[in-house]
């Protein structure tokens, strides 16, 4: 018995003393997509004449980089699809700015947003679908610019809202009791006391 208490502590130490030096392994994930607008896409959006026809060119192009995300995803490329994904959300960041310069009561800046509000719906659910299909190191930066697509489209629909929607922070206290009514000498009425 004593041999085996002594041989089963031998074996614990030898353990603890393997384990021990296991090197710890750190979740690797790959450098995030660099978010810049390329220079021939820069060139087209600069090309156009009108507010209406830049935001489709910026679509347009934001919808061909995703295209090629997809694609390279499926070619098991997964850098040149997370570059894709960086041009894509940088077009993207840029039309939210050109489109926060015009006036918010506008019904042509609401149809604006309007139009890339269905474009980042429609993104949505490609977005998603490249996710899943990627490892977990790119799968992290994909999941970021899922949620960037989701605030764009939030802040498109704020914008048909204007200033009727309150919105949180923002909230008044809601009075729920009705007005009470003065007597003409000026004091309130008795409160009816229910037993």
């Amino acid at each position: 018995m004593k041999n085996h208490s002594v041989l089963l502590l031998c074996f614990s130490l030898f353990a603890l003393r393997a384990y021990a030096q296991e090197p710890k392994v750190q979740p690797v994930t790959s450098p995030p997509p660099v978010k810049t607008v390329a220079a021939d896409d820069r060139a087209q959006l600069e090309a156009t004449k009108d507010s209406k026809s830049r935001v489709r060119k910026t679509i347009e192009l934001a919808e061909l980089h995703l295209k090629q995300a997809e694609e390279r995803t499926a070619e098991v490329q997964y850098d040149m699809a997370s570059a894709e994904l960086g041009k894509y959300q940088a077009l993207v960041e840029d039309l939210l700015r050109f489109l926060s310069t015009f006036s918010q009561d506008s019904n042509k800046t609401r149809d604006l947003y309007k139009r890339l509000e269905l474009a980042l719906r429609a993104h949505g659910p490609r977005l998603t679908s490249l996710r899943r299909s990627t490892p977990l190191e790119y799968a992290i930066w994909i999941k970021q610019i899922e949620e960037f697509a989701r605030s764009g489209r939030t802040e498109a629909l704020n914008s048909f809202y204007g200033h009727t929607v309150v919105r949180d922070g923002q909230q008044k206290p809601v009075n729920l009791k009705p007005p009470e009514k003065q007597s003409k000498d000026g004091e309130s009425p008795p409160q009816n006391k229910e037993p």
